[in-house]
């Protein structure tokens, strides 16, 4: 009797402690070689806006970033990739200090924002630099415009009428692509827009207040394909004013809108470099194995 013998298991190992693994330079007068569809890029970055220096976050006694360092810069899409619980959204949120909200999370290492410590900046404006949209949609239980308008109204000193804040918040909704699927209807609550437009109207409503920086915690995950193309595109076209970051699950959509990625495996930073780098020649074995779906 033949019996079937069971895959072998092949396990990825962690007893070595990780070191970001170097960048790979392009060769001259060309490209670092890229597989499968192309990955477009907008010309160089612009100057850092974020630097991260030794960053580590602590719940409780659990480490869930380990001495994290990076810059973030206008012009670029930071993707961050890894499995669940690798501490990316963790990461994420320690940016515009909302991990400060969780009970028994302790910070160590320096946050830069243009050179300045996120410490001593007063918290609300530091989060109206460093913008945050979420993985669900989150629209305010009020009208389209009231949505966007939101925003622009907490940062003003005094209460900005309909007709101050009309262009302001017409110009956030056409950077977010929304503007020509609504204009008519900016009264309706927003509750009644399909779950992409949700999305795209809280981006509106994230970059009213021409932030520096824009985090993005998994914007797509709950949205269809097509939805998703969309949210995609319009990444492309913010970064030539925002520098980004978004954490992702999705491979693909990480080499389709990253121009760096960072690989992170139990709280550490294994690999950070250009996305045709990560992809294509990365250079630690976590790294390769994670991105040909050895585990996840």
């Amino acid at each position: 009797m033949i019996t079937e013998q069971p895959p072998p298991i092949r396990k990825i190992l962690v007893d070595a402690p990780p070191t970001v693994a170097p960048g790979i330079a392009p060769p001259a007068g060309g490209h670092a070689a890229t597989s499968g569809a192309a990955h477009h890029r907008r010309g160089e970055a612009g100057p850092e806006r974020m630097t991260l220096q030794g960053l580590s976050v602590f719940y409780g006694e659990n480490e869930a970033v380990k001495q994290v360092s990076l810059s973030i810069r206008l012009g670029e899409v930071l993707a961050l990739i890894g499995p669940s619980g690798c501490g990316k959204t963790t990461l994420l949120r320690t940016l515009n200090r909302l991990t400060e909200l969780t009970a028994g999370a302790q910070r160590g290492g320096t946050i830069l924002l243009d050179g300045t410590d996120v410490d001593a900046l007063e918290v609300t404006a530091l989060r109206r630099r460093v913008a945050m949209v979420f993985q669900q949609p989150n629209p305010f239980p009020m009208s389209i415009f009231d949505n966007v308008a939101y925003a622009l109204r907490e940062q003003s000193r005094k209460r900005p009428g309909r007709s101050v804040l009309a262009p302001l918040v017409e110009d956030a909704l056409r950077r977010a692509g929304l503007w020509d699927e609504v204009k008519d209807k900016l009264d309706a609550p927003a509750l009644r827009l399909s779950g992409g437009q949700q999305q795209r109207l809280c981006i509106a409503r994230a970059i009213a207040t021409r932030p520096e920086v824009l985090l993005m915690d998994e914007p797509c995950s709950a949205l269809d394909p097509r939805s998703t193309a969309v949210i995609e595109q319009l990444i492309g076209e913010l970064r030539s004013d925002l520098a980004i970051v978004i954490v992702t699950h999705n491979m693909q959509q990480a080499r389709r809108v990253g121009d760096k990625v960072a690989f992170m495996y139990l709280g550490d930073l294994v690999e950070y470099g250009p996305a045709e780098q990560i992809f294509d020649a990365p250079q630690a074995q976590r790294t390769r194995d994670y991105v040909r779906g050895v585990f996840g």
